[in-house]
């Protein structure tokens, strides 16, 4: 079995760190733009919270990746946590404030689930 050579770790490293880096600079975008463009509450919330969170962790990932330090590492990780752990709380409360204030539409609560026609 042949070595192999601890630059070649590096580079493989890197370049996985840059791919992640674009995939969570790509996926954050998109929440942006979801959030501008996306007509109702629900709807906002939804776009910020799943792929704005997914992002971050994939660019953290990455930093991650790229720092090669175990306490920069374990601050990322505990980033993450604070992140995974908060977003969906975050999402929860701004969704029961916007129905106790109206600002959410019956329509969007029913269920549609076989895909026929209001």
């Amino acid at each position: 079995m042949t070595q192999v050579e601890p630059g070649v770790w590096t580079t493989i490293a890197d370049t996985v760190a840059a791919v992640c880096l674009l995939a969570g600079a790509f996926l954050t975008l998109a929440a942006g733009v979801g959030l501008v463009r996306f007509p109702s509450l629900l709807a906002r919330m939804h776009t910020v919270t799943k792929p704005q969170v997914l992002g971050l962790v994939l660019m953290l990932a990455a930093l991650a990746l790229r720092v090669r330090s175990w306490s920069a590492v374990a601050m990322l990780v505990l980033v993450v946590a604070f992140q995974l752990a908060t977003s969906p709380v975050a999402a929860h409360m701004v969704g029961r404030a916007g129905f106790r204030t109206g600002k959410v539409d019956p329509q969007d609560l029913r269920p549609n689930e076989f895909g026929e026609p209001d």
